[in-house]
């Protein structure tokens, strides 16, 4: 079982060695196979995109593929099908005028502006969370083959064994793990929450900055890397990312149940860097840890652990100029702002997804950093206790209520906004020794 589909693509990246240094292009499914895709393309060094198609159903039972369209115009038809039921020109043209609309729209938000990577003479790795029908990765394969395509890869983290084995529209065909016995593809994660349009795009985004330094003369990023950082008895897991210079380095403090896999945290990971800002996710408790539940409510174990790893990043010759701040979310920011409490730590910015400040208790009090609460309209009882804590606060503080979000941030746009929000703030106090002279916050807005 994969723990998520940032673990599934690096599990995939084993199998996929082989395309290391090949003319080659990873092709993720909108939207589940983009993460996974990314990991894919980050690990061997090769271009990332999308390959969107939009199946053809049957007029009178859309569930019955009789063809798929893709970019470019692809059309590709079941002949035999379309003759065997009698579908007419006009029957099909309905269809096609329908779906393609649909296509454009969703290629125009994913794509915003940047062109499609050539496929001319390529091999085209088409890239999903995981196969059931095959249906989608069938029409992604024929239209990666109509755009130019030299040699076609599927590449899966699972799919079932029989129809992995008898797929033919791809040269070749990887999987992680194939199973005789097969129900759904979300039963092999432990997190397979819904991929959003947002985090697609960004990775997208990130995907060509990526390409765009690959120059001989471009500088690569400081370093995008796993780190393993002590903390009293325990080590703890995390990933330090840095642009080179760094003026600002945000830390991530997630909530119960999540990971610094979190595709939510790593989101707004991913905005951050593209602000120049760097981020260390990091797993506040070990695995073995995480198994007794009280440590996850231990908001003072997770804020000393917390320090202990600022303290660390301190000691590191890159960050050690650098000025700090927390991420935190849910109960994450309990954890966070207690942390922040400690003058010692000399905190630069809070800012708070969702979250529980009240968990800090009397520490909200001692927090000096620049404070930013983001909460959903849709969240009443974590909305309340968030005034609560702002009536509390002593530091610069504004609490930000995102209109028709709940908890998790899961509805469309939503955690743009808090990734968007979280950046400005961060950049304010961050980026920059010329921040100290703005004016201080205050309050509430929507």
């Amino acid at each position: 079982m994969f723990e998520n589909r940032v673990e599934a693509g690096r599990q995939l990246v084993v199998e996929l060695e082989s395309l290391r240094g090949q003319d080659a292009v990873v092709l993720g499914l909108p939207r589940g196979g983009v993460p996974v895709a990314d990991e894919v393309a980050k690990a061997l060094g090769l271009p990332l995109d999308v390959i969107v198609v939009r199946k053809l159903g049957v007029p009178f039972q859309p569930e019955v593929a009789m063809g798929a369209i893709g970019e470019g115009g692809v059309r590709v038809l079941d002949s035999d099908l379309i003759a065997r039921i009698r579908i007419t020109e006009a029957d099909l043209s309905a269809v096609e005028e329908r779906e393609r609309a649909t296509l454009e729209a969703r290629i125009a938000r994913l794509r915003r502006g940047r062109p499609r990577v050539d496929l001319h003479g390529r091999t085209a790795v088409i890239v999903d969370d995981g196969v059931a029908t095959g249906s989608t990765a069938r029409a992604a394969c024929r239209v990666a083959r109509h755009l130019g395509a030299a040699r076609v890869v599927l590449a899966v983290p699972v799919g079932p064994r029989d129809g992995l084995s008898d797929f033919r529209d791809a040269d070749e065909v990887v999987a992680v793990f194939a199973p005789a016995q097969f129900s759904a593809v979300g039963y092999h994660y432990r997190d397979f929450a819904p991929t959003t349009e947002d985090e697609v795009i960004v990775r997208l985004d990130a995907a060509a900055r990526r390409s765009q330094q690959s120059g001989a003369d471009a500088e690569l990023p400081d370093c995008d890397i796993d780190v393993t950082i002590p903390a009293g008895s325990a080590a703890l897991e995390g990933h330090l990312h840095l642009p080179d210079p760094v003026s600002g380095v945000v830390m991530f403090a997630h909530g119960s149940g999540s990971s610094r896999h979190s595709p939510r945290n790593r989101f707004v990971a991913d905005v951050l860097y593209d602000a120049g800002l760097g981020t260390l996710l990091l797993d506040l408790l070990t695995p073995e840890e995480e198994l007794q539940r009280s440590n996850v409510f231990d908001i003072e174990l997770l804020a000393r652990r917390l320090a202990a790893a600022t303290t660390w990043l301190r000691q590191r010759s890159e960050t050690a100029a650098s000025r700090i701040g927390y991420f935190g979310a849910s109960t994450g920011a309990g954890a966070a702002l207690l942390a922040a409490a400690d003058p010692e730590m000399s905190i630069s910015a809070v800012v708070s997804r969702g979250g529980r400040p009240d968990l800090a208790g009397p520490g909200l009090e001692a927090v000096t950093a620049p404070t930013l609460l983001i909460v959903g309209g849709n969240d009443p009882v974590v909305l309340d206790l968030n005034r609560q804590a702002l009536a509390t606060l002593r530091c610069p503080k504004e609490l930000t209520v995102v209109a028709g979000a709940t908890h998790l941030f899961e509805e469309p746009g939503t955690l743009s906004e808090v990734a968007l929000l979280a950046r400005d703030w961060f950049s304010r106090y961050l980026a920059s020794p010329a921040t100290d002279d703005i004016d201080d916050p205050e309050g509430e807005r929507r």
